[in-house]
């Protein structure tokens, strides 16, 4: 086998264990399970085309998020330059957590809600601060990562996060009150809020 081949298939590989957080970031930009899944596949399609090409000290995660949001924006390109296509059945349908045996149903309920208001308040951020709280929290990106996906500076990233996680924190915090009222919760000291 040669050299380059077998050098292609360890690339390969690696570039498997980014497809869960590649899918996440691909519905963070789509809104839409069956798009995210498109923009992933061909995201793996492009990358494997290109990966005799890429350089061998090439920060590969980065570079499969960068070819991830490329095509997203040029289907947006091309979406507003062509015709409309209206969806007809929504087929979307949010992950649910499930309830293990020793889970309390309570608990259980409590966290689904949370999880549930959290994935609503990021996809409420505008554009550019979702992309960069989704790349950094829940991606692990650096700054610096993000800085290259995105093509802007790091500085820029920074202070995109910055603003992200107030807006996020200022809904976070409306969310608790309303936990409180609708859950019955108490503050510490048993006396409720």
């Amino acid at each position: 086998m040669s050299e380059l081949l077998q050098s292609e298939r360890v690339l390969a590989q690696q570039a498997l264990a980014y497809l869960d957080g590649l899918y996440s970031y691909a519905m963070t930009l789509t809104q839409s399970q069956a798009e995210a899944e498109d923009l992933v596949q061909e995201t793996y399609l492009r990358a494997v085309r290109a990966f005799s090409q890429l350089a061998p000290h090439t920060n590969l995660k980065g570079w499969l998020y960068a070819i991830l949001r490329n095509i997203w924006l040029n289907q947006i390109r091309h979406n507003h330059s062509g015709p409309r296509m209206v969806e007809l059945d929504d087929q979307e349908h949010p992950p649910v957590l499930t309830q293990t045996a020793g889970d309390d149903p309570y608990a259980s309920y409590v966290s689904q809600a949370a999880c549930e208001d959290v994935r609503a308040a990021v996809n409420s951020l505008p554009q550019q601060y979702r992309e960069v709280i989704v790349l950094r929290e829940f991606e692990n990106l650096s700054y610096q990562e993000i800085s290259e996906v995105l093509g802007i500076p790091p500085g820029t990233v920074m202070s995109r996060l910055g603003r992200a996680r107030d807006r996020l924190r200022q809904a976070l915090t409306q969310w608790d009150h309303n936990a409180t009222a609708r859950f019955g919760c108490t503050a510490v000291g048993g006396e409720s809020r």
